[in-house]
């Protein structure tokens, strides 16, 4: 057994929830009138409602001691206080840093990182307006209509989101474009119709040299000299976000174009910084401000609410009974707003990077279970593709919903007909459906005993499935900035209770290795038997396949 497992309060839970586990939720919510009030609470615009979860006040009691175990309120002070907690890298963890807007210095290593954030972030915004205001010329003196962000992971899913998010707030005369995929189609659907003299390229990479970014940002350069004739112009319409200066250079872009990235900012938490550039062109300076205050509260409550009034904490302290005592392994992510369509993929990055490790941080193999699988939909959608195993299926799938009062754009009928369906869902993951109001049912509409009989096993839906709702007032920029730092928080408290680095991503480099090896084998046609036979047999089907259709592959 594990340090963790042998701890009292998680054989005190294990103990728990065999006591707990039959206990529908019907029957906890007809014991306390007051379930709501008593398991909700508020941050700013944002209701956080968790009553519709398996627990009791025991429950929360176990937990809290877990939380307590595990040193929490000291490791949160330690990733504020800029201590390296990323001890794999040996680097500290401060992307709180990036949307503090205090006078109080935030040291990393004997040194003050306030300055420097604010003057880059003040860069930015100064870049950001002169594109958004027309003030910025490109190659013909004409004014910047579409901006093309070229990254992938952090450098692409979070800026995209918030993009799409805040897609309202945004100038509707310039568009935003993203690319990642490093399969051409991305790159060549993107470039089809833009001009390049009214395009402004934004390649975020923090070394320069990631494969998939770096690809995608010479085959954009490629166009822009093969469109104009030659790379002159180059300084006027690409800009880098990276901590590799002389390589960002090297590329043609000009020095006053590069913004800089800290080693203490992982990828998965950098929307914050010269990576959000993207988002202040579309969304404007004022709003970009909100977003980071709207992050800057959660901050704050994060590191000085009690425990047992923490929201972040409560959130990531639910996903653990749920993933280590129901051996729940997955997780859905329910936006009923289509503006947030993009916020589950966000999420997956951001929670199954950080917590999907199998060793803990003394380096030995965990005996429990760690991050689970992050999944969702726009909520209507899913109710029409995978809710059915939500209600009826045989794995235990808890699941947050996320839904404004109002919409940016509100049409009643819309809204409320969407409202319904977030209310409904969520009271019918709850209570279910017995038997015997099945039965009830189908007699009311006339159906023979026979036919009841026949379809009563279909008709029972089981609940007691877990719901926890954040519901906001509307999705404007600060609202956006508090939900992701909710989540970032949760995703921290869940590697500390796990035991685990939620800031090293060491998984991602061994495909990345091979990949490279591989691509010098490809650029032959020569016969492949260097690895196993199922890799050898698809490389050699490969170049066989290609060889014949070589006349058609633009080669570059």
């Amino acid at each position: 057994m594990s340090d963790l497992t042998r701890l009292k309060s998680w054989l005190a839970l294990a103990k728990h929830y065999d006591e707990i586990k039959d206990v529908h939720m019907r029957e906890m919510f007809e014991a306390d009138a007051d379930r709501f009030e008593k398991y909700s609470l508020q941050i700013n615009d944002i209701l956080y409602d968790y009553s519709k979860n398996r627990i009791t006040d025991e429950t929360m009691e176990l937990l809290m001691q877990l939380a307590r175990d595990a040193d929490l309120s000291n490791k949160i002070e330690a990733m504020f206080d800029g201590e390296h907690i990323n001890h794999t890298e040996d680097r500290a963890v401060l992307h709180t840093a990036l949307r503090d807007n205090s006078s109080e210095s935030i040291m990393v290593d004997g040194v003050d990182v306030l300055p420097e954030i604010k003057s880059e972030r003040e860069r930015v915004k100064t870049l950001a307006e002169e594109i958004r205001t027309r003030k910025w010329r490109g190659a013909s003196n004409q004014a910047i209509t579409d901006v093309v962000n070229i990254g992938i992971g952090g450098s692409h899913l979070g800026p995209l989101m918030v993009n799409e998010a805040l897609r309202p707030h945004s100038l509707h005369d310039l568009d935003v474009h993203f690319v990642s995929n490093i399969d051409e189609n991305h790159i060549n659907d993107t470039l089809e119709y833009l001009n390049p003299e009214t395009t402004f390229f934004i390649i975020a990479s923090k070394t320069f040299t990631t494969q998939d970014t770096m690809v995608n940002a010479e085959t954009a350069r490629q166009w822009f000299i093969n469109k104009l004739g030659d790379d002159k112009y180059i300084h006027r319409h690409f800009s880098a976000v990276t901590s590799n200066v002389p390589l960002a250079k090297e590329f043609g872009i000009a020095e006053e174009n590069i913004f800089k990235m800290w080693d203490w900012v992982g990828g998965r938490y950098s929307l914050w910084s010269a990576i959000g550039l993207s988002t202040v062109i579309a969304i404007g300076s004022e709003a970009f401000d909100e977003l980071l205050d709207g992050a800057h509260d959660v901050d704050v409550h994060f590191r000085e609410t009690p425990l047992e009034e923490n929201i972040p904490v409560l959130m990531a302290l639910l996903g653990v009974w749920y993933n280590n005592f129901f051996e729940a392994q997955s997780m859905a992510v329910l936006p009923y707003d289509q503006h947030l369509h993009r916020f589950p993929a966000y999420l997956q990055q951001a929670d199954m990077e950080s917590n999907g490790k199998y060793v803990d941080v003394g380096g030995e193999q965990v005996d429990y279970t760690t991050g689970p699988v992050i999944f969702g939909e726009i909520g209507i959608a899913g109710q029409h593709a995978f809710f059915q195993l939500l209600h009826q299926g045989t794995k235990l799938v808890p699941a947050d919903i996320l839904a404004p009062v109002y919409s940016f754009r509100c049409i009643a009928r819309h809204h409320r007909a969407l409202m319904s369906n977030v209310f409904a869902q969520t009271e019918a993951l709850m209570r279910g459906k017995t038997e015997e109001e099945a039965r009830a049912e189908l007699e009311a509409e006339g159906m023979s005993a026979e036919k009841i009989e026949a379809l009563i096993p279909y008709k029972v839906f089981p609940g007691n499935r877990p719901t926890s709702t954040l519901l906001f007032d509307t999705l404007d920029p600060k609202t956006l900035g508090a939900i992701v730092a909710l989540y970032e928080h949760k995703i921290f408290v869940q590697g500390v209770i796990w035991n685990i680095n939620s800031f090293d991503q060491w998984g991602v480099e061994l495909g990345k290795q091979l990949a490279k090896s591989i691509l010098h084998e490809l650029n032959n046609n020569d016969y492949i038997g260097t690895h196993d036979s199922s890799t050898n047999g698809l490389i050699n089907h490969y170049k066989r396949r290609r060889s014949i259709k070589i006349g058609t592959e633009q080669e570059g």
